[in-house]
């Protein structure tokens, strides 16, 4: 969850960090942390590339485990320390030879391959239960060392894909709805997860650990979730792709939830492909999740949809509102403006998203609302066993445990969520109608209309700020991603460039269930600018803010 959209409705203030122009663009780098490990090729290839390589026989499933564990020892449990992987799944190398057995065959049997992510590690944001030697805790020591009695429904998916559950990532902990002043990516089991372009900024969050990871190529696929920012966020800032699909293409059952209306899960990726093949994997139906009751009859294939050309006469809005109030940032989205041109975009400039503004108070309403119920109906279903079983339960255990629980923040979050008076109020139902009568009908799907719209674009935001655990987090803003969260619309990020060393990304949106436009959209981009960078390890970048 980021929190920047609707902070003023909490009472916070959120300052901006703007970067001086001249010291953006003439500041010099500091030292790096050199990990103890190169890049080898396997690093700079997607999905596609490394089930070629399986194919050919020159690649293993056991082989990638390996790389990707000595690749997470060197970066994130030595030299740069990232502090993203919270916990590895001991059972990774079994599950690695299983499948590569699976796909050599016996002398009776011919061999199987499942699919593109056979074999293919993957990391999941420590929201996600999994029925295996791993714990599931949102990064709270409230849950530490207990296991969900079942997989998370997408968990069995991957697993039917012949995905490698590699581990889980750090995140914001519960997912940064337990206070206004929380540093993105500190958890009290997981400890602060750090940015591997420039280690003393954030990695924002709420799925902090699930962006490093991703950026530092610690594993080929991770997984993050979002309620509102919590994966295009942290991607914006790690320099990666980030995936937020419509709300109901995935399943949501066994993730520790936030908000029923916002909740998903999605990709962080280092290429739109991979968003692609992992979504393919985790789309679907589940009787447990009602949200997935709308999905259209027949759902695409989100790969074939990436096709060349796929900018040519496409009709884009551009939200001017959405950059942050860094030149910098300004600069480099102008620069993304005019590949999408030169790739026979048809641009609406500038396009405003109406009744935004009447969207912070009634959002913020609704996951007050939604949280305490949620989090008592997951925790029955998926940890029945857990000392805690209510919100209450989690308030009562962080108090009798402040030291090693609240060393830097409190939780005022989680206190007016248990003050809210039900799922029947009039609050939370009229809020609830807000939301989707100004996020929807009179917002996005208005303004779609209005100027015949396959997508809009913006900056996804500011670049990362410092670390800060006595004042939290304090983001530049800028970005429309917001709107797209209560709506539950579609919203992809990718990679734009970066200031002074720090990424940031160009966000598509789009209405709902045009998911495979939208990515279509980004990967023409993505393969027209190829704008991601390799993180640098920096200690810091020499400028302020």
């Amino acid at each position: 969850m980021n929190r920047r959209a609707w902070m003023a409705g909490a009472g916070a203030a959120v300052g901006a960090a703007a970067l001086p122009a001249e010291a953006a663009t003439s500041a010099k780098a500091t030292a790096s942390v050199k990990p103890a490990i190169k890049d080898s090729k396997l690093d700079a290839m997607d999905v596609t590339a490394l089930q070629a390589e399986m194919a050919g026989g020159r690649l293993t499933s056991q082989a990638l485990v390996r790389h990707c564990l000595q690749r997470i020892q060197a970066i994130d449990q030595r030299g740069p320390r990232l502090n993203a992987v919270i916990q590895l799944n001991p059972e990774a190398q079994a599950q690695a030879q299983a499948l590569d057995a699976e796909r050599r065959g016996t002398r009776n049997a011919p061999g199987r391959v499942r699919g593109p992510l056979h074999g293919i590690p993957v990391l999941l944001k420590d929201n996600i239960a999994t029925a295996d030697a791993m714990s599931t805790t949102a990064g709270s020591l409230a849950l530490a060392g207990l296991r969900a009695q079942a997989d998370a429904p997408i968990v069995t998916r991957l697993r039917e894909a012949g995905a490698v559950i590699l581990g889980k990532t750090n995140l914001s902990e519960w997912a940064n709805m337990r206070s206004t002043r929380s540093s993105s990516g500190w958890s009290s089991r997981g400890g602060q997860t750090r940015n591997p372009h420039v280690l003393n900024r954030s990695p924002s969050g709420s799925s902090s650990g699930s962006g490093a990871a991703a950026a530092a190529g610690l594993a080929p696929l991770t997984l993050g979730t979002e309620t509102d920012g919590s994966i295009c966020s942290p991607a914006n800032v790690n320099g990666v792709v980030g995936f937020k699909p419509t709300v109901g293409l995935v399943s949501r059952s066994g993730i520790i939830p936030i908000s029923a209306s916002q909740d998903t899960a999605g990709p962080m990726v280092r290429h739109v492909r991979d968003a692609a093949l992992l979504l393919q994997a985790l789309a679907g139906p589940d009787a447990r999740d009602t949200a997935t009751a709308a999905q259209p009859a027949s759902l695409p294939d989100f790969t074939a949809a990436l096709k060349p050309g796929a900018l040519q006469g496409a009709r884009i809005g551009v939200v001017r509102h959405a950059v942050p109030t860094q030149p910098q940032v300004a600069a480099l989205f102008e620069e993304a403006l005019t590949v999408l041109r030169a790739q026979g975009a048809v641009l609406v400039d500038p396009v405003e998203i109406p009744n935004r503004d009447k969207l912070r108070s009634p959002e913020f309403a609704v996951l007050l609302h939604e949280l305490k119920p949620g989090l008592a109906d997951y925790l029955k279903a998926y940890q029945p066993d857990a000392p805690v079983k209510t919100l209450a339960d989690i308030i009562a255990w962080n108090k009798a445990n402040a030291p090693r629980a609240m060393p830097h923040f409190a939780q005022e979050l989680f206190d007016m969520s248990e003050a809210t008076a039900g799922l029947d109020a009039t609050v939370y139902t009229e809020a609830l109608a807000t939301c989707r009568r100004y996020s929807r009908a009179e917002g996005l799907d208005a303004l779609f209309a209005q100027h015949q719209l396959d997508a809009v674009v913006g900056p996804t935001g500011a670049v990362a700020w410092p670390i800060d655990h006595l004042l939290g987090d304090r983001s530049g803003g800028g970005g429309f991603g917001s709107v797209f969260a209560v709506a539950g619309y579609p919203h992809l990020t990718v990679p734009m460039g970066v200031v002074a060393s720090l990424p940031t990304g160009l966000s598509f949106g789009g209405l709902a269930w045009q998911d495979a436009r939208v990515l279509a959209l980004g990967h023409a981009y993505e393969q027209a600018s190829r704008r991601r960078v390799a993180p640098g390890y920096l200690r810091e970048t020499g400028i302020q803010g």
